[in-house]
């Protein structure tokens, strides 16, 4: 609200203040409009980067698919229930897609979320963004091995050639922790592709002193910096950060 009583410089300058203002926001809207005009060449990245996940992907689903029909056969047996575990996750651009890993938790693990609550490894001050247990009780006998081990993520490998994920990204998040890092804060870690690897696996996995902030930022550095190298140099690192010992 301006009030003409007031001298003519406050108004003057409130005039300059507004024009440059709309100024701003057409510079702005004319670069969007070249972005999206010339997206194309950005896009080769992606094009390389859908490739590898493609060539990658399917090598390693035929060179492992004796190991998977042996895992699928000791899951049958151990306990009772589905091979696979799917589940419904938020990916790139928060798009929402069925995620697929064989089933390491009792039948109706789901459900007893609350009851274990007290547990989780991320509780601080009552609240958490994230939920994992440490030696969760919920875990069958054969899925202690199968998450020590992260045999357990091998089905993902659909997902990727589906093209839901990328062997290299950010975590896909079950729907409710999705929708608590919808803020500016956070949002900018679902500008990455969804991932069956990434850098907060190999910076932090499996390390007690992980925070759901440190995890979010991690995310956040990969969505700002990540290009094929990145990519390359996370896939050489992730065999060394496999075996875990703790059950999480």
């Amino acid at each position: 609200i301006i009030s003409l009583s007031k001298d003519l410089f406050t108004l003057r300058e409130r005039l300059h203040f507004i024009a440059r203002v709309k100024y701003d926001m057409y510079i702005r809207e004319i670069k969007i409009q070249l972005e999206y005009k010339f997206s194309n060449i950005s896009g080769v990245k992606c094009i390389i980067k859908r490739l590898t996940d493609i060539v990658l992907a399917a090598t390693l689903l035929l060179l492992l698919s004796p190991l998977l029909l042996i895992i699928a056969f000791a899951i049958h047996i151990d306990s009772s229930g589905p091979v696979f575990y799917n589940s419904y996750r938020a990916g790139r651009g928060y798009r929402i897609f069925k995620f697929y890993k064989f089933r390491t938790m009792k039948v109706g693990a789901e459900r007893m979320v609350m009851s274990y609550s007290h547990m989780n490894t991320y509780f601080k001050n009552k609240q958490s963004i994230f939920f994992k247990l440490e030696n969760d009780p919920r875990v069958t006998r054969i899925g202690t091995f199968l998450r020590n081990t992260s045999l357990d993520e091998l089905p993902q490998l659909i997902n990727v050639l589906k093209g839901d994920m990328s062997l290299v990204g950010n975590r896909p998040l079950p729907l409710y922790e999705a929708s608590t890092l919808t803020t500016d804060e956070w949002a900018e870690r679902f500008i990455a592709p969804a991932g069956i690897t990434g850098l907060w696996q190999i910076r932090k996995r499996g390390k007690d002193e992980m925070s759901v902030e440190e995890r979010i930022h991690l995310d956040i550095a990969y969505a700002r910096h990540n290009n094929l190298m990145m990519d390359f140099w996370i896939m050489v690192q992730t065999p060394r950060v496999l075996l875990q010992s703790n059950n999480c």
